[in-house]
């Protein structure tokens, strides 16, 4: 069934995208919650109004992303956290932390949903990266270090 998103949805696409979904899921779950429409003819040319009314809004906030992007580029934040003699950290290194590492450290406001990291969870000291998605075409790479306090 193909259906139109109202909003983004981890996995599986962005707003005022057209994807194929399967029945039941539209069904019972998207459409329901109001996080999709039907792509019915009528639906379509609504969209298309829709993204060509939008399409100076989106070009602003992709350029707003990329600066954004530009001053987070190259940027090695450092994360204390409290550790064991061995190295392993007393919990754990999370997007929240790094967050507010990059306000503190650029004054830019990330929100930590928008963090991936490469690995599961941070548990030892040393060096590491961490991907921002600060729009669906603009991507930042961060590097930062764990070390006790």
């Amino acid at each position: 069934m193909e259906i139109i998103l109202k909003q983004d949805i981890a996995n599986l696409g962005y707003k005022n995208e057209i994807v194929t979904v399967k029945d039941g899921y539209a069904r019972n779950y998207l459409i329901p919650n109001k996080m999709a429409i039907l792509a019915t003819e009528r639906n379509r040319k609504m969209l298309a109004e829709e993204i060509r009314q939008q399409a100076h809004k989106e070009e602003k906030i992709k350029n707003e992303a990329m600066d954004k992007a530009k001053a987070l580029e190259g940027l090695k934040l450092t994360i204390g956290a409290k550790a064991a003699a061995t190295g392993k950290i007393f919990g754990s290194v999370n997007s929240i932390q790094i967050a507010n590492a990059i306000k503190e450290a650029c004054n830019i406001e990330v929100d930590r949903k928008q963090i991936v990291m490469n690995e599961e969870a941070v548990k030892e000291l040393g060096n590491y990266k961490a991907k921002i998605k600060l729009h669906k075409d603009v991507q930042a790479e961060v590097e930062f270090e764990v070390v006790a306090e």
